[in-house]
């Protein structure tokens, strides 16, 4: 007589189902089955938290949680951001009161001026405040500064403390931002997190430029653009004082404000490493993409071009590269890269200067800038973080980030003279020799690397 065992059905039919489990199968039912191999099997480990990293952690999942916060954050990162884009339309505004190239370089020069200060001073303003708390103060010296901008009727007192006010704001802002940012998002998603960052503050001083252009065309003028982009400041600002409360809460890192003060140690210690290559081409960089850029409506209207064509194609041109190249930070010969692209910005700069009456060939000179430019930035910017001695990771980054600034802000001054005492094309000639000497600096490097690269093996 067959035992119980044999009479039992298959538990996996003829269809590859599996049948529904009867009381009589679980009597077979046994613990076991196949030993796990010892390196495989998980390890049990005991580790305290303090109580509030525990309730962080309760309450800090990924990224798409983050969703409804980061949403509102990109938002008033974007409305802000177009407030750089309209330091591009000085030109025009002060030519509407009588001034020239000349006096825009020189109000730009006030900006830098008080970006230095109040960067070189982040730490103490940021441990009085805390970091959000200063983008919402951010928020209202730019909706400030912009709101003169708009009122102005003749060169005088009023421009330079919109100058003052603008660099303030806009230091604050730009290096606080992807701060705030990093303490709010895991490693895992900060990449992304940045990348989009970086998108939402290319798109809102791209587009400013251009919302500008199709301003001024109409009865409303070129200042109210900057009355506008005001307002949307403070709408910024709003949102960001709004988000307080729930940065906060999901907060991942234990110290709410870190002093992060520059002091002639840190310094001196920088410029002895290899990063200060990095650092001083990056000033270089600056100065050409304000050469270029800041003075593009002058170019434009020289030569009977739509200087808002230039601005969509390169802030479209930016965009696209950063978010296809955005884990790319040059691969196995990043200087090697980098003077690739610094060659490719310097055929842009030829393309402004020497094909002046095509529209498709100025759009492509657009185009080939947001490629060089656009994309050695955020590499030349890795490898100051690369080449930096890790005890001095955050001087490093903010003598960076005092190079760029300089660059952007303080080479307006010298490009107004030139500009009002020989012409933009002297202008763009000094762009392009400025660009080759980033290049040929970037190449220098790569051949240093690939020579201690053979040395070792």
């Amino acid at each position: 007589m067959p035992s119980s065992n044999e009479q039992r059905k298959p538990l996996i039919g003829v269809d590859g189902e599996v049948r529904e489990i009867t009381e009589d199968d679980l009597k077979f039912v046994r613990r076991g089955g196949p030993p796990i191999p010892d390196q495989e099997r998980k390890k049990r480990i005991n580790f305290m938290l303090d109580p509030d990293v525990v309730e962080k952690l309760k309450t800090t999942g990924n990224m798409s949680d983050l969703r409804p916060l980061l949403t509102l954050y990109f938002l008033a990162t974007f409305l802000q951001a177009g407030t750089y884009g309209l330091t591009f339309l000085l030109p025009p505004l002060f030519e509407s009161f009588g001034a020239n190239e000349k006096d825009v370089g020189t109000v730009l020069a006030s900006t830098t001026a008080s970006t230095l200060i109040v960067v070189l001073s982040l730490g103490h303003i940021t441990e009085q405040l805390g970091r959000v708390n200063t983008i919402v103060l951010a928020s209202v010296l730019i909706a400030a500064s912009l709101a003169l901008f708009g009122q102005a009727t003749q060169y005088g007192p009023m421009l330079f403390v919109a100058g003052l006010l603008l660099g303030a704001g806009w230091g604050l802002f730009y290096v606080l931002t992807p701060v705030v940012l990093a303490e709010i998002t895991s490693k895992d998603d900060r990449v992304r997190a940045f990348i989009l960052l970086s998108v939402f503050i290319m798109a809102g001083f791209g587009l400013s430029p251009v919302l500008g252009a199709y301003l001024s065309k109409s009865q409303f003028g070129i200042a109210s653009t900057f009355t506008l982009t005001a307002g949307l400041c403070l709408i910024s600002g709003v949102i960001f004082m709004k988000l307080r409360k729930p940065i906060a809460s999901l907060s991942i890192s234990s110290v709410d404000n870190d002093h992060s003060g520059l002091d002639w140690t840190g310094i001196k210690v920088v410029i002895q490493s290899r990063a200060l290559r990095p650092i001083v081409m990056v000033g270089i960089g600056a100065s050409v993409f304000a050469a270029v850029t800041n003075f593009q409506t002058v170019y434009a209207s020289e030569h009977g071009l739509d200087y808002a064509q230039y601005f969509l194609a390169y802030t479209i041109t930016v965009i696209i590269c950063r978010v296809l190249f955005a884990e790319f930070v040059g691969g196995h010969a990043p200087y090697g890269v980098i003077a690739i692209l610094l060659a490719v910005m310097v055929i842009s700069v030829v393309c402004f200067l020497f094909f002046t009456d095509s529209q498709i060939l100025y759009i492509l000179g657009a185009v080939l800038f947001g490629i060089g430019y656009g994309v050695s930035y955020p590499i030349v910017k890795a490898m100051a973080a690369n080449d930096a001695n890790p005890a001095y990771m955050s001087e490093t980054l903010q003598l960076f980030g005092l190079s760029y600034f300089i660059g952007v802000f303080g080479f307006p001054f010298v490009a107004g003279w030139i500009i009002t005492t020989t012409g933009i094309a002297t202008l763009l000639t000094v762009a392009a020799v400025l660009s080759v000497i980033e290049s040929v600096l970037a190449a220098r490097r790569y051949q240093q690397d690939s020579q201690d690269s053979r040395l070792t093996h």
